[in-house]
């Protein structure tokens, strides 16, 4: 989604502004740390004011919802106008599982997410849908955002972006190689028995905020 944003001619985007700060937070030793806690403020009052600042044309900014700490404050959040990717929980916690074999709850983001949407509402769109049919989809969250559809949201080149941020490389692979929004792929996920507990306590959170879906 931030390839098919950032392929318009309006749009500057933002790539996870919230991470340094999340890091720094947290204590997390996640790939590159040491080049994203020096690539962005780990206060997450500066980033919210950077964020917030007047801009010209359509500001995308990519958040992780999990990067939303508690201590953060919400109130500069009204200032924005958001939109919310969401995804089928068992697919989440089986992608998850990959890089990090017990994940929580929060680590997801569904609570942070359905917070949001509560208190500032904005349009939603399932990464299913999108796959499916990426352009209805693109031409529905426009309009619901009151932008008017690009085609150049559809494709683009390959390669790495100077929006990305610094992690590209540990993280971007498949991004950087995308010229395109991949096919959908209808295959159930693997989730381990283990994890089943967390994909059944991420689906109300999901369910309520499918119910909006476009």
């Amino acid at each position: 989604m931030m390839r098919s944003f950032g392929s318009r001619p309006d749009t500057v985007v933002v790539d996870e502004p919230l991470y340094a700060h999340y890091l720094a937070v947290t204590g997390l030793d996640h790939p590159g740390r040491a080049e994203i806690l020096a690539s962005q403020s780990t206060r997450w009052q500066d980033v919210a004011a950077a964020l917030t600042a007047p801009a010209t044309g359509v500001h995308y900014q990519k958040h992780m919802a999990h990067h939303l700490l508690p201590e953060i404050g919400r109130d500069w959040l009204g200032a924005l106008t958001h939109a919310f990717l969401i995804r089928d929980p068992a697919h989440v916690v089986a992608s998850y599982a990959r890089v990090r074999g017990e994940p929580t709850l929060e680590d997801l983001g569904y609570p942070q997410q359905l917070e949001i949407f509560r208190t500032f509402g904005g349009p939603v769109v399932d990464s299913a849908d999108v796959l499916q049919d990426p352009e209805d989809t693109l031409r529905r969250l426009c309009t619901a955002l009151g932008l008017a559809f690009e085609p150049a949201m559809l494709s683009w080149a390959p390669g790495p972006r100077r929006t990305d941020g610094v992690w590209a490389p540990f993280w971007y692979a498949e991004v950087h190689s995308s010229v395109g929004f991949a096919p959908y792929d209808p295959s159930p996920a693997e989730v381990p028995d283990h994890l089943q507990s967390l994909v059944d306590a991420a689906q109300p959170y999901y369910e309520e905020l499918a119910a909006h879906r476009l």
